[in-house]
């Protein structure tokens, strides 16, 4: 069966290009499959028609951007965790003894997670910090430097 009715798509790159993202898989200990699955997957909370040719392209440098920030850091974190974006804090909700923690990883893209108000404390998450959201399959852990 041929490559297209499988579901495969081909594309050229540059060189630079290529080592760009076989660093970045060798870092993340990913394949370029799965990065790649990632990119356009993050392109689906986008509608076509919402959204100009400029800021799709946006959109795409950002989250690679914030990927690559992460695995570059001068000191990663260290988890067994593969799934690991770059956010800004932008709500935390304190209850009682938990507290609901909200990240921007790009431009509309929010995640929010429930932890313990000690662990938030101990983070020290407040609005406009940097922060980190650790996916494993069934949870999101939000980490701090």
């Amino acid at each position: 069966m041929p490559r297209k009715e499988q579901g495969w798509v081909t594309f050229q790159t540059s060189e630079e290009e290529r080592k760009i993202l076989e660093e970045f898989c060798n870092q993340s200990q990913r394949t370029k499959t799965e990065i790649l699955r990632e990119l356009v997957r993050g392109l689906g909370h986008y509608s076509s028609s919402a959204i100009s040719a400029p800021a799709k392209k946006d959109v795409i440098k950002d989250a690679y951007s914030a990927e690559v920030e992460i695995t570059t850091h001068k000191k990663p974190l260290k988890v067994s965790s593969r799934n690991i974006l770059k956010g800004v804090v932008k709500r935390v909700i304190t209850g009682a003894v938990n507290t609901e923690v909200t990240l921007e990883i790009v431009q509309k893209v929010e995640l929010t997670s429930m932890i313990t108000r000690v662990s938030a404390e101990e983070l020290d998450l407040v609005e406009g910090t940097e922060a980190y959201a650790v996916i494993k399959s069934n949870d999101i852990v939000i980490a701090r430097e």
